[in-house]
C-alpha cells in the first residue's frame, strides 16, 4: 500500500471542518491553513492563501496531510497549531501548522548538533577501506549515534526531574520514552544490519542489547543486597530469576551463595545448580569454537539438566527448580517470569538463550513472530514498537524505516539511520518512484525542517550538499527563504553561496540587503553590497543619493568606502563618475591643481556627469579659476566655456536658470572668470611664445 495510506488522521484543533471548508498553501516547513467562509450547504467565502480557489471538496483536518508528497507523508506530522484571529463564529482563523516541532525543543539541540558531527565524519570517510575494518568503522560510527542519542536523554531526564512546570515535566518524560526508543530500535539494526552478527556471536549481542534496554534491575539489586539478610528479602527471588532470564550468571550464582549460606540445608541443591549454570555452554566472540562443538556441548549440558529435573533434586525448593526449568528452556516456566521480563523481546531473547542457541540470523524471524503471539497471547495486540522491531527481526529494512517514519515525531532518526544503512551498502537497489533513492529523500526532508529554525539551518547546508540528485536545488530554494535579520547573518549566508558558486543566490542577497541598507539611508552599505551583488542600476541610483546629498550638504559621507572603489567603480558610469569626483576633491585638498583641474574637465568632457550635476562641477572651477597661477589652458578653458554654453543653452529647464537669480549669477560669475581667466592665459602664452 502506498505510504500515506497509512498516515494517521491529524487535527487541527479550533478547526471545524464539519461546519467550513478549509483551505492550505504549503511552506517548506509549515503548512497555513485558513477558514473560509464557504460552508458545506454552500456559501460565500473567504480569500485563501493558495493560488487557486477552494474547491467545493476542499481538504478538512483530517485528510489535509495525506494531500503531501509522499515520503513527507510517511509518518504522523506533529506540529503546534497557532490560531490568529478573535475565534469569533463569524471570523475567518488562520493556523500555522509545524511539521517538525522537535527542532524547536532546546533540549534536544545536542542531538541534532553533535550528530551532524558524526554524519559528516561519516561522509569524509575513507571509502577505500574494505572487510573488516570498514564492518570496525561503521559499528563505530553507529555507537557514536546512540552515545548522542544516550546523552540526549539523560540531559531529557535530568530536565524532567529538575521541574517544577507539569506540561514541562511531561514534555520532558515524553521525550525520554522516545529517544529510548530510537536508541533501542537503532541498537537492533546496529546488530543485526551494520555489524551483520552471525550465529553464535549473535545471541551475545542480543543478549547485551536486552541487558542495555530492557530490564534495569539495578534498584532492586541494591535493595536487596543492602538489606540485613538478603536471602530472605522479598524480592531475592525476582532478583535472581532477572539475572537467569537475562543470562547473567556469575550475578545469580553470587546471589544464589547467599541463600546456600543462609539455609545450610539447600546446600547440596545450591551446589547442583551453581555447577549447572557454570558449566552452562555460551558462544565466544572469538573463533575459539566452532557452532558444532558448541551445539553438542550444550545437548550434554542440556540432558544433565534434564536428568537432575526428572530425578527431583530440586523438588523441596520451587524456586531453584523454577530456574532449571528456565535453563532447559521451558517455555511455559520462562512465562510465568512475564512480570519481569516486561516485553516480548526479553522473552525472545531468553528463549533463544535457552533452547537456540546458535540460531542464525535469518530464523529469527520465525522465532521472533511465535515470541511474540506467545507472550501477548491475544491478549493485547502489538504497538508500534513492536511492529517495528519485528520488520527488524525480518530483516525488513524498509519496513522499518517507513514504521519509523510514520511513528516518530521527526525526521532525525529515519535519516541518519538510513544513511548509515546505505553507507553499509544494503539500500542501493531501493530508489523511490518519484525521482530520489531512499537516503538522499530522507535527507532533504530533515535538512529542509532544519531550515525552518533560525540557527540549526546552518546545519542544513551541509546535508543538501550530501545529496546529490536534488541538494543543491534544496539549498538554492531554502537558502533564499532564510530571513536576512542582521548584516552578520547576510554575511554569513553569502559565505555559503559563493563557497559553492551560487550566483544567482548572491546577487539576491546582496540587493535585499542592499535595498535594507537604502531604506534605512545607510548609503555606505548600501553601495558595498550593490557592488558586491555586480547590480549596475542599483549601483548607478545609490551614486545618484550620494551626489544628491553632497549637493545639499557640501560633503561625502562614507568617505572610506568611496575612496577604495578600486576597479568596482567601473561597475556604472555614475559609480566612476562619483569615485573620480571624490578623487578631484582629494587632489585639490591636497593642492595638486593642475592635476584637479585635468581631471575635473575629464568628467565633463567624458559625458559620464549627470547633466543635473554639471553646475556642480563648474562651479568647482571656480577657485581654480580664480587662482594666482593660471591652471587652466586656453584650450581648456574654451572647452569649461563650451560646457556651461550648452549647459545654458540646451537645458530644458533654462528658463527656470534665467528665473532663478542665484544660478544666474552663477552663470555670470563662471563667465566673468572664464573671461578672466582665458585674458591671463592668453597674457600668459603670448608671453611664453615672445620669448
Amino acid at each position: 500500500a502506498p505510504l500515506m495510506d497509512t498516515v494517521p488522521p491529524q487535527v487541527v484543533p479550533g478547526a471545524d471542518p464539519s461546519a467550513r471548508q478549509l483551505c492550505f498553501a504549503w511552506g517548506p516547513a509549515e503548512v497555513l491553513v485558513c477558514e473560509t467562509l464557504f460552508g458545506r450547504a454552500g456559501g460565500s467565502r473567504s480569500p485563501c492563501p493558495s493560488r487557486s480557489p477552494c474547491p467545493s471538496r476542499s481538504p478538512c483536518p483530517s485528510r489535509f496531510w495525506g494531500e503531501d508528497r509522499a515520503g513527507a507523508a510517511a509518518r504522523a506530522l506533529t506540529g503546534s497549531v497557532a490560531g490568529t484571529g478573535d475565534g469569533a463564529p463569524s471570523s475567518s482563523r488562520v493556523f500555522v501548522v509545524r511539521r517538525d516541532q522537535d527542532i524547536y525543543i532546546h533540549t534536544l539541540r545536542k542531538l541534532f548538533n553533535e550528530s551532524h558531527g558524526i554524519f559528516m565524519g561519516l561522509q569524509r570517510s575513507e571509502e577505500e577501506l574494505a572487510g573488516k575494518s570498514r564492518k570496525a568503522q561503521l559499528v563505530q560510527v553507529s555507537k557514536n549515534y546512540r552515545s548522542v542519542i544516550r546523552a540526549c536523554m539523560e540531559d531529557m531526564h535530568q530536565a524532567a526531574v529538575s521541574t517544577r512546570d507539569p506540561a514541562l515535566q511531561g514534555q520532558y518524560s515524553t521525550q525520554v520514552s522516545i529517544l529510548s526508543a530510537m536508541e533501542l530500535i537503532w541498537n537492533l539494526c546496529e546488530i543485526l544490519f551494520v555489524e551483520a552478527a552471525t550465529a553464535g556471536p549473535l545471541l551475545l549481542r542480543l543478549l547485551d542489547w536486552v541487558r542495555l534496554h530492557v530490564c534495569d534491575v539495578d534498584s532492586m539489586v541494591r535493595e536487596v543486597l543492602s538489606s540485613e539478610s538478603p536471602s530472605k528479602h522479598k524480592l531475592f527471588w525476582n532478583v535472581v530469576d532477572v539475572f537467569v532470564l537475562q543470562g547473567r550468571m556469575d550475578e545469580a550464582r553470587h546471589l544464589l551463595s547467599k541463600e546456600a549460606s543462609a539455609n545450610p540445608a539447600s546446600m547440596n541443591m545450591y551446589k547442583i545448580l551453581d555447577d549447572l549454570m557454570k558449566k552452562m555452554p555460551v558462544p565466544s566472540l572469538g573463533n575459539t569454537q566452532t557452532l558444532t562443538e558448541l551445539e553438542l556441548k550444550w545437548q550434554h549440558w542440556h540432558e544433565e539438566c534434564q536428568r537432575y529435573l526428572q530425578d527431583g533434586t530440586f523438588a523441596s525448593s520451587p524456586h531453584m527448580e523454577s530456574i532449571c526449568k528456565i535453563l532447559l528452556g521451558d517455555e511455559d516456566a520462562i512465562l510465568e517470569k512475564k512480570e519481569l521480563m516486561t516485553t516480548w523481546y526479553h522473552f525472545l531473547v531468553t528463549r533463544l538463550l535457552y533452547s537456540h542457541p546458535t540460531v542464525k540470523p535469518m530464523e529469527l524471524r520465525f522465532y521472533a513472530q511465535s515470541s511474540m503471539d506467545l507472550f501477548l497471547g491475544g491478549q493485547s495486540s502489538p504497538e508500534p514498537l513492536d511492529m517495528i522491531l519485528m520488520a527488524a527481526f525480518e530483516f525488513e529494512m524498509h519496513q522499518v524505516i517507513k514504521e519509523c517514519s510514520i511513528v516518530l515525531s521527526n525526521w532525525w532518526f529515519v535519516a541518519h539511520l538510513t544513511d548509515l544503512l546505505d553507507h553499509c551498502k544494503l539500500l542501493q537497489s531501493h530508489n523511490l518512484y518519484f525521482g530520489s533513492n531512499m537516503r538522499e529523500f530522507l535527507l532533504l526532508e530533515y535538512a529542509s525542517g532544519l531550515f525552518s529554525h533560525h540557527s540549526l539551518w546552518q546545519l542544513g547546508v551541509d546535508y543538501f550538499d550530501h545529496c546529490p540528485e536534488f541538494g543543491r536545488v534544496y539549498l538554492e530554494l531554502h537558502i533564499e527563504r532564510i530571513p536576512l535579520s542582521t548584516e552578520q547573518k547576510a554575511l554569513k549566508v553569502l559565505r555559503i553561496c559563493e563557497q559553492r558558486q551560487m550566483h544567482e543566490q548572491v546577487r539576491s542577497i546582496c540587493k535585499i540587503m542592499a535595498m535594507k541598507a537604502l531604506r534605512n539611508n545607510r548609503l555606505g552599505s548600501a553601495l558595498s553590497w550593490s557592488i558586491r551583488a555586480k547590480d549596475a542600476a542599483f549601483a548607478t541610483l545609490i551614486s545618484d543619493r550620494f551626489l544628491k546629498d553632497y549637493c545639499e550638504k557640501g560633503c561625502f559621507s562614507d568617505l572610506d568606502l568611496i575612496d577604495n572603489l578600486g576597479p568596482s567603480m567601473l561597475l556604472s558610469d555614475r559609480l566612476t563618475f562619483l569615485g573620480k569626483y571624490r578623487e578631484f576633491h582629494r587632489l585639490y585638498g591636497e593642492k595638486r591643481f593642475p592635476e584637479a583641474a585635468r581631471l575635473l574637465l575629464t568628467l565633463m568632457t567624458a559625458h559620464i556627469a549627470p547633466c543635473s550635476f554639471w553646475m556642480t562641477l563648474l562651479t568647482d572651477a571656480l577657485p581654480l579659476l580664480e587662482q594666482k597661477e593660471v591652471i587652466f589652458s586656453a584650450e581648456q578653458t574654451y572647452e569649461l566655456m563650451r560646457c556651461l554654453e550648452d549647459l545654458t543653452a540646451g537645458n530644458p529647464d533654462k528658463q527656470k536658470i534665467q528665473d532663478d537669480d542665484v544660478e544666474t549669477t552663477k552663470v555670470e560669475m563662471l563667465r566673468l572668470a572664464l573671461a578672466r581667466n582665458l585674458a591671463r592665459v592668453i597674457v600668459k602664452e603670448g608671453t611664453v611664445e615672445g620669448s
